[in-house]
């Protein structure tokens, strides 16, 4: 409750405020970004506030980043804003860099802690997302309101990040954050229709996940998205990771992932409803959850490398 207070005293302190998230953006980055802006802005009209980010096709309804990255603003504008850092466990994940030139640096988050920068962190790992978290921080100061457009994006960002209601992580709270949201505006079938809309293409690709997933003896599942297979099925990097759970729940094979190739370097969504896999994300340049982690492979040289670390926790 005290960092809930301090944040929201620096938050009152300062007049410009730029919030900040994850490389490659997901529903809950977002809806952690554009939720906590709404609510600052609702008790502070007059303050400069400020989302800067990757652009997201996937959850583009929820908003588009003011300050997109990369962008030809001069340090100068940073360096007199209040930075708050959500949903991004280390620093090196923090899409815009610059968050480091603010005045003040708060860093918000879920995931389990690797890097400890920040001023003033509010990290917990019980909440089963960053954006359930904001809509928390809004019952505990009472200046903060949420109007729909934080509605939308918190519990989109909840409904993303728990796998709509079904991860371990989802509790009671988790439900009624998600019916205040739905008080305040957040339409279930609207946000619904967003997120379940997919292209021909990605239900053509659906089909050769099926055709080609890999299995170890181990019982460690798992598919090789390279930029061909991208290009074939004209995916972009956020279609290509949406299929990560349909690997998911296959009977013996309690681990499973899916290596997407993107720009040069090989990226890992790893799930589990088994052993926990945080551990083995953390040797590969990644981090997350005990059950959903991420990593990055510098090339398809570290992929048996990376299946042997699976196999350590199986």
């Amino acid at each position: 409750m005290n960092v809930l207070k301090e944040i929201y005293k620096k938050i009152k302190k300062h007049n410009k405020i730029i919030i900040y998230g994850h490389k490659r953006p997901d529903g809950d980055c977002y809806g952690a970004q554009f939720g906590l802006k709404n609510m600052i802005q609702n008790a502070f009209p007059n303050k400069e506030v400020y989302v800067t980010g990757e652009t997201s096709e996937y959850v583009s309804f929820v908003g588009t980043p003011d300050i997109i990255v990369p962008n030809d603003l001069s340090e100068d504008f940073y360096k007199d804003a209040l930075s708050i850092v959500v949903d991004t466990a280390t620093a090196e994940r923090v899409s815009n860099q610059n968050y480091k030139l603010g005045l003040e640096v708060i860093k918000i988050d879920h995931h389990i802690p690797i890097d400890q920068y920040g001023d003033l962190r509010w990290v917990d790992t019980n909440f089963p997302s960053c954006a359930q978290m904001m809509a928390y921080f809004s019952t505990k100061i009472k200046k903060f309101k949420i109007t729909k457009p934080g509605a939308v994006a918190m519990y989109t960002g909840i409904l993303t990040d728990t796998g709509r209601f079904k991860y371990r992580g989802v509790t009671e709270l988790t439900h009624n954050m998600a019916g205040l949201l739905l008080t305040k505006g957040a339409d279930v079938e609207e946000i619904d229709k967003h997120l379940s809309s997919e292209s021909l293409e990605v239900i053509k690709f659906k089909g050769y996940v099926y055709g080609n997933f890999i299995t170890t003896d181990k019982g460690f599942v798992y598919l090789k998205i390279t930029e061909d297979i991208r290009n074939q099925y004209n995916l972009s990097y956020e279609e290509a990771s949406s299929v990560v759970n349909m690997l998911g729940g296959i009977e013996g094979f309690p681990v499973w992932a899916i290596f997407i190739e993107d720009k040069g370097e090989i990226r890992v969504r790893l799930r589990s409803n088994g052993p926990d896999i945080d551990k083995v994300a953390n040797q590969f340049r990644g981090g997350g959850h005990a059950k959903a982690s991420g990593a990055t492979l510098y090339s398809w040289d570290e992929l048996d490398s990376f299946i042997n670390a699976v196999h350590e926790v199986l």
